[in-house]
């Protein structure tokens, strides 16, 4: 997942995360209620949102087994667990809630889905706009050149896992991690508590050297699996593992020579949302 963000429909701010493997939005469900009802306080949409999840898991509708839990900032601060729906969801769950922003929101959501079709057609608009967003964030020209050509190196692994018998996006997470825990020595999820994240997208705090020998692994792993005709999970697993072990040699012989370690709790948190991090041993 993607960094929490907001996006703004007539002054009520709609907090939204997107999910890379998925490319889709997630919107807080409440936070659209709150839209659709002009009610700016967020318990009185909460319980407004209770109560409709409640008439529609007794009418039998699909709309509230379709709804996920995902962690987003709340008024405090706090990351919490929140009703969230995709915007297709969201379309046909506003046609639950009598009010005259209904057709608002819904060429609002509509938008949203638009912008994201153009992106599909004309990935250019995606990356310009990832670039920018890198730029405001003080990523050097270096460091997004780095970032973009490692994203190029990891959607042709993707691909090969899609065309290859890996369909489910879990499966994706697993070789994943393995090829992380390979080549880093730990996996994703420590690695993100190194460096202070959360909803965070773990790459986008990576260090020059960190995206380097991320792709460097990916990019030995798609070989590997090219090589062997790699099928399944369980051959995948196998390229995951000796792509990730050709980027660990390359970094422990970095490390030995520079005194240096690759993998860091470093991040481009601002300063006040960082903590006392581990170290790495």
């Amino acid at each position: 997942m993607k960094e929490n963000s907001l996006a703004v429909f007539e002054d009520i701010k709609i907090r939204r995360v997107y999910d890379e493997e998925k490319e889709t939005w997630y919107f807080s469900v409440v936070d659209v209620i709150a839209a659709l009802i002009q009610q700016p306080d967020y318990q009185a949409a909460r319980k407004y949102w209770k109560v409709l999840k409640g008439r529609l898991a007794k009418e039998g509708s699909e709309l509230v087994t379709i709804c996920y839990q995902l962690k987003m900032t709340a008024n405090d601060g706090k990351q919490r667990l929140t009703d969230t729906a995709t915007a297709e969801t969201l379309l046909r769950l506003v046609q639950s809630v009598p009010s005259p922003k209904a057709e608002p929101i819904k060429l609002w959501l509509a938008k949203v889905g638009y912008e994201r079709m153009q992106d599909m057609a004309d990935p250019a608009r995606s990356l310009d706009r990832a670039r920018e967003y890198w730029q405001q964030h003080g990523r050097s020209e270096k460091w997004i050149q780095q970032r973009m050509m490692g994203q190029e190196t990891r959607n042709k692994l993707t691909d090969y896992w899609k065309d290859h018998e890996v369909k489910k996006k879990e499966e994706y997470s697993i070789l994943t991690n393995i090829i992380h825990q390979e080549w880093a020595d730990v996996s994703v999820t420590k690695h993100k508590e190194m460096k202070g994240l959360k909803t965070q997208n773990l790459r986008d705090h990576m260090t020059e050297a960190e995206l380097i020998f991320t792709a460097l692994a990916e990019l030995s792993t798609r070989q590997i699996a090219e090589t062997i005709n790699a099928v399944g999970m369980d051959e995948n697993k196998v390229a995951g593992k000796k792509g990730g072990g050709i980027a660990k040699k390359a970094r422990r012989e970095l490390e030995t020579k520079t005194g240096r370690k690759v993998v860091t709790g470093e991040s481009f948190l601002p300063p006040s949302s960082k903590k006392e991090l581990p170290k790495r041993k």
